[in-house]
């Protein structure tokens, strides 16, 4: 099904009432239209990440003169756009990542989707898109959600992927912003995004090509940062890494799609948890801000599961480097390294190649180390509905 945009948006013709300003995004005037045969859900057990797509999308438009479209629920199906289009063109395309989750009550529940909105509307600015309400768009997400419910798979790890997208759709070869839009929502149930098991992924540190820079646009969900990465990442796979480790200089980034943290033992006993700061290379990660807030927690206002009280997190933002790395791994005091993100939730990472050689991280059983496997564990529960903290599982009502 063909989802036909407009050639010329900015001529209206003659017999057309101009509006007095463009129309808001209004979730309440969506239109649905449901598939005449609905799609066989495949087992769990085969689902690939990002493979299978529902049966549904939503999708609405923004052009100058009328502003946002009514907003249409409808077939999932192919969109159709002038190839001049900004998107093509400029690589004017933002999207999220969130997830849905079927709770104890049966209802179908998001993960601090405030979040994604608030980041989305940061990226969509980066990149001089169109602006909307993002509590329109996020009752539209619900709405989504709730039709497709029979998709959002129950076992432990699995969970609807849900791909709010904004491309610019100006069809203009002129170097300029885009001044219209196709905004869309399509979701994919999914299984665990690596298919290691309990093997933590290992990662290559790159130093010679850089994911993000400063001033640049690694803080934003911009499609136009993913495409660089895939060449390294290509040639860290021929020496047997599962993703590359992200360097600036000395400085370690990110892991892959990932954010990135460590344990770190201290003197007295105690245990940092360290992460880079969000120094506009860094993408600031719904996961990463959830981890970073639950460490914190531990011991003093709750107890992470499997962690004894006695173990006392110090949760921090701080530059780290390759040359730290190393060192701490030689004096036997890093514990554990793992990377977080909306699609992996926690990973663990085992061994991590720099010039030549592995820094090497201590095993553990089922893969993730007692930290990382402790904030796993609270973040799916919260996911879930299995444990409730500060409204961070919203029900799609």
């Amino acid at each position: 099904m063909a989802i036909t945009q407009t050639p010329d948006v900015n001529v209206a013709p003659a017999s057309a009432t101009i509006p007095a300003q463009p129309a808001e995004l209004d979730a309440s005037k969506v239109v649905f239209t449901r598939a005449s045969e609905l799609k066989a859900v495949p087992p769990a057990t085969e689902l690939k990440f990002g493979q299978v797509m529902t049966d549904h999308m939503m999708v609405v438009s923004y052009d100058p003169i009328h502003g946002w479209s009514t907003p249409e629920i409808k077939p999932y199906g192919p969109l159709s756009l002038d190839p001049a289009s900004s998107c093509f063109q400029y690589a004017t395309n933002v999207f999220e990542g969130m997830k849905a989750y079927v709770g104890p009550d049966g209802r179908p529940r998001l993960f601090r989707p405030n979040k994604n909105m608030d980041r989305m509307t940061t990226s969509a600015g980066r990149v001089a898109l169109p602006p909307f309400d993002t509590n329109e768009l996020l009752k539209l997400i619900k709405r989504l959600v709730a039709l497709e419910q029979r998709w959002i798979p129950t076992q432990k790890g699995h969970s609807l992927y849900i791909r709010p997208t904004i491309i610019g759709t100006r069809s203009s070869l002129g170097v300029a912003a885009s001044d219209s839009a196709v905004l869309y929502v399509i979701c994919s149930p999914t299984g665990p995004y690596f298919r290691t098991g309990a093997r933590p992924v290992s990662l290559l540190a790159i130093g010679e090509t850089v994911r993000a820079w400063p001033g640049g646009t690694g803080g934003y969900k911009l499609a136009l940062n993913y495409a660089p990465t895939f060449k390294p990442q290509q040639y860290a796979a021929k020496l047997g890494y599962d993703q590359c480790l992200w360097l600036l200089g000395e400085k370690v980034t990110e892991a892959g799609a990932m954010n990135f943290f460590v344990v770190v033992q201290r003197d007295d006993g105690d245990l940092d948890v360290y992460t880079p700061p969000l120094d506009g290379t860094i993408l600031p990660g719904v996961t990463r801000d959830s981890v970073l807030a639950l460490a914190a927690t531990h011991p003093s206002r709750m107890t992470l599961p499997h962690l004894p009280a006695s173990t006392r997190l110090h949760p921090s933002e701080r530059e780290l480097t390759i040359t730290e790395l190393t060192t701490w791994a030689q004096e036997g005091r890093l514990l554990e390294a793992f990377g977080v993100g909306t699609a992996v939730v926690v990973a663990a990472i085992g061994r991590i190649g720099y010039q030549g050689k592995d820094i090497v991280l201590p095993t553990h059983e089922g893969g993730l180390g007692p930290v990382g496997r402790a904030l796993y564990e609270r973040i799916t529960e919260i996911q879930d509905g299995k444990f409730e903290w500060e409204d961070w599982s919203v029900v799609c009502e």
